[in-house]
């Protein structure tokens, strides 16, 4: 196996897809529309009222997301996250590997997270998501030796959720620093900046070199409503900030430097995985020597290209697509 380029923590999360009737989610209680985090309880009832319907189960959680997408644009990628001894579990490893990222998971006693992705008729996506066994991610589970190898160690505020999981952060943190490999963050979620906003300050400061973050993200870090100033009191943290605004394009900011980035016009359909996808292509730019202001664009052109279809990754054809854009370099065509 080659140099790995990118190594990941993550959140495994396997989604599990089903259509059904706007009855069955009133018959189930649930909000239609919403995401919300469901317990072990909620989430067996669920899957029980699944059982005997055709469900399609996908490779999913924030992380995960982006290294899959590197991985398809041809980057060595590594994924460490944690599983239950389950056959959720093993699904989800097989098509890792199927998709070319190195897996370096983990098991532990206790289910798999799941994220419940029911569609009614009208294409509206109701997500209950339990985060199982992720919540159990220790000090043992992460391969340190992957951490110093990799160029890039890429994570998300979703991992800083409880105290076993710092804890191997904090680890493979302190390995990057001693090995030179650049520590990139996503702040990932708006509740994530709100529980842990001054621990994200601090870390972001004195550790990490690359930070993304969207607007609301960004406006709650730093108590500005202004996306401009947000990306420069971000990047006077770290040595290069990245901060998202939706249909108003981004910002990428290092130094004195600042770069605004527009959005490529499409027809969206579904946002999911935007803002992953968006890590995905700037990251790649990174690794094949872009210039900020060029990793920007292709992160913009990237994420683009995912709203145009349903789900948070691209099928097989669609990223052969986007790999011949690239080496013919004709993705750029504002």
């Amino acid at each position: 196996m080659g140099k790995l380029r990118i190594f990941s923590i993550g959140n495994i999360l396997i989604d599990i897809l089903a259509d059904v009737e706007d009855r069955d989610i009133v018959a189930l209680g649930l909000d239609k529309g919403i995401m919300k985090l469901v317990d072990d309880g909620e989430r067996n009832r669920i899957l029980q009222f699944l059982e005997g319907k055709p469900c399609v189960y996908n490779c999913g959680g924030s992380a995960p997301n982006t290294i899959i997408t590197l991985a398809g644009l041809g980057v060595p990628c590594g994924l460490s996250g944690k599983i239950g001894r389950d056959e959720l579990g093993q699904t989800y490893v097989k098509r890792l590997e199927e998709q070319g990222v190195r897996s370096f998971v983990s098991e532990g006693e206790g289910h798999t997270g799941t994220s419940i992705i029911l569609i009614t008729p009208d294409s509206e996506r109701t997500m209950n998501t339990s985060l199982g066994i992720n919540r159990d991610y220790a000090r043992e589970d992460v391969d340190l030796s992957a951490v110093g190898e990799a160029d890039y160690f890429y994570f998300t505020g979703y991992m800083w959720d409880t105290e076993s999981q710092k804890d191997a952060l904090l680890e493979a943190i302190n390995v990057a620093r001693r090995e030179g490999t650049k520590i990139v963050f996503d702040l990932a979620d708006p509740f994530a900046v709100q529980r842990s906003r001054d621990d994200f300050i601090n870390m972001i400061h004195h550790h990490y070199d690359i930070v993304f973050a969207n607007r609301e993200e960004a406006r709650l870090l730093f108590h500005t409503d202004s996306v401009e100033d947000s990306v420069r009191e971000l990047s006077r943290l770290c040595e290069i900030a990245i901060v998202k605004d939706g249909s108003n394009g981004s910002y990428v900011a290092s130094g004195d430097d600042i770069w605004k980035i527009p959005v490529f016009p499409v027809h969206s359909i579904d946002s999911t995985g935007a803002g992953d996808t968006y890590s995905s292509g700037f990251l790649y730019g990174l690794s094949q020597g872009f210039s900020l202001e060029r990793a920007g664009h292709f992160a913009s052109w990237l994420a683009s290209r995912i709203v145009t279809v349903k789900g948070a990754q691209f099928s097989e054809e669609m990223i052969r697509e986007i790999r011949k854009a690239v080496q013919e370099d004709s993705w750029d065509c504002r």
